[in-house]
C-alpha cells in the first residue's frame, strides 16, 4: 500500500535566533518610566515675574502658584506671591498690596516678615516693581501720612511717595534667628496705594553682594541715580534721610562722572536740587561748615569731588559735600559734570567702590 506522508513543519523562532543572539533575552526589554531631574533654578513666568523651576507637588506644598514651564516643559516655573500678615523664606517672594493688582485705599499697616532661606545668606535686596503710597506734607516733606518701614536689618530711613524703579540693600546679620520685617502704613485721607515688592536674598560668597553700608548699590558702566520719591511734575525731596549709594567700580576704569540729567518734563536743566528752590536758578552751594554758601543740613556727599575740566590748584582741598539748586562742585549757576577720579590718590586699589552719601534734614523742594 502506498502511503503518503504530510509532515507539518514547525519552525521555531527562537532556535534560530539562538545562534546569532546567545545573550539572555531578559536584558533587551526597556523600562516604561523615566525619571526627570532637574535643578531648582531661577526661570521666568508667562506674566514677567520671576519664579523658581521646580515639580508641581512641591511648588503647591510651598505655597506658590505655577506661572507657565521650565526645564523644556517637565518643571512649573513657580511664584510666590503674599500680602499683609505673612511669613516668608522663599528666594523671590513678592510682596504686594491687598487686593493686587487692585490699588489698595485703607488704613492700618500691612506687614510681610522675612526668614532667610539659608544660614549663608546675608543680604536682601528690595526691588520696587511697584511702589506708589502717599507722599510727604508740603510744609517740611516729612512723611507722615503713609510709610515704608524696614526694621530688623541695617537702620533704613523711612519712604513715601512714589518710588517705583527704586531698590534697597538690607542687612540680614548672622545666622537665621534675626528675621527682617517690610511694613507700610497707611492712614489720613483716601488715596488709592499699590505695591509690588520683589525680596531677594543674597548668600554672603556672591560676587554681587553689596559693600556693608550700602542702602543702594549700582554695577555698570553708565546708568542714573534718583533721590527717593522723585517724580518730574509733583515728587518732594524727602525729609530725614541719611543712606549711602555705592557704585562698582568697573574693570578698566578709574573715576565716575556725574552730571544732572535734562528734565524734560518741565523744560528746563534743573532736575537737581538740595535746599534749594527748584522753579527758579539757584546758585550750587558746596562744603560743610556754616554760612549762605556751604551745606549744612541737606547735601550730596561725593568724594573730593571736582568739575571736569577744572585744574587743580597744587593744594587744593577736596569738595566733598554739593547742595543748592544747581548741580557743580563749584559756587555756580551753570550745571557741570563732576568727576571723582581715584587717580589723584597715586594708587589704584584692586577692589574699589564710590560710596556717595544723601543726607537730608528739612527740606525745601525737589
Amino acid at each position: 500500500m502506498n502511503r503518503s506522508f504530510i509532515r507539518n513543519s514547525y519552525h521555531d523562532p527562537r532556535k534560530s535566533e539562538s545562534r546569532f543572539w546567545p545573550v539572555q533575552k531578559e536584558g533587551r526589554f526597556l523600562s516604561l518610566f523615566t525619571v526627570v531631574t532637574f535643578p531648582n533654578g531661577g526661570c521666568a513666568g508667562a506674566s514677567g515675574d520671576n519664579g523658581t523651576c521646580m515639580a508641581a507637588r512641591e511648588c503647591s506644598s510651598r505655597g506658590g502658584s505655577a506661572n507657565g514651564y521650565c526645564a523644556n516643559g517637565f518643571g512649573l516655573c513657580c511664584v510666590f506671591m503674599t500680602s499683609c500678615g505673612s511669613t516668608s523664606s522663599e528666594n523671590g517672594t513678592y510682596f504686594v498690596n491687598s487686593g493686587y493688582p487692585s490699588p489698595y485705599d485703607g488704613t492700618g499697616s500691612c506687614e510681610l516678615t522675612i526668614n532667610k532661606s539659608h544660614s549663608t545668606v546675608c543680604q536682601i535686596r528690595l526691588d520696587f516693581d511697584r511702589f506708589v503710597i502717599a507722599g510727604p506734607e508740603k510744609t517740611n516733606n516729612v512723611c507722615n501720612r503713609d510709610q515704608f518701614i524696614v526694621s530688623g536689618g541695617n537702620p533704613v530711613p523711612a519712604i513715601c511717595g512714589m518710588n517705583q524703579g527704586s531698590h534697597m540693600y538690607i542687612d540680614a546679620g548672622i545666622g537665621t534667628t534675626n528675621p527682617v520685617k517690610l511694613t507700610f502704613v497707611s492712614g489720613g485721607t483716601s488715596f488709592e496705594r499699590i505695591w509690588k515688592v520683589k525680596v531677594t536674598q543674597i548668600p554672603c560668597d556672591t560676587i554681587y553682594k553689596a559693600d556693608e553700608g550700602c542702602l543702594q548699590y549700582y554695577t555698570g558702566v553708565s546708568g542714573q541715580l534718583r533721590s527717593f520719591n522723585y517724580d518730574p511734575t509733583s515728587g518732594l525731596q524727602l525729609s530725614n534721610q541719611d543712606y549711602g549709594i555705592c557704585i562698582r567700580m568697573e574693570r578698566n576704569f578709574c573715576g565716575i562722572q556725574y552730571t544732572a540729567c535734562p528734565d524734560n518734563v518741565n523744560n528746563r536743566s534743573r532736575s537737581f536740587t538740595l535746599s534749594g528752590n527748584s522753579n527758579g536758578p539757584v546758585n550750587s552751594m558746596i562744603g560743610s561748615g556754616v554760612g549762605p554758601n556751604n551745606c549744612a543740613n541737606d547735601w550730596l556727599l561725593i568724594p573730593c569731588a571736582a568739575n571736569v575740566g577744572r585744574i587743580q590748584p597744587a593744594q587744593a582741598l577736596c569738595t566733598d559735600r554739593i547742595c543748592g539748586g544747581t548741580f557743580s562742585a563749584d559756587l555756580s549757576m551753570q550745571s557741570a559734570s563732576v568727576l571723582n577720579d581715584i587717580l589723584t590718590s597715586g594708587k589704584i586699589p584692586e577692589h574699589w567702590e564710590q560710596q556717595a552719601q544723601m543726607k537730608t534734614y528739612r527740606t525745601i523742594d525737589q
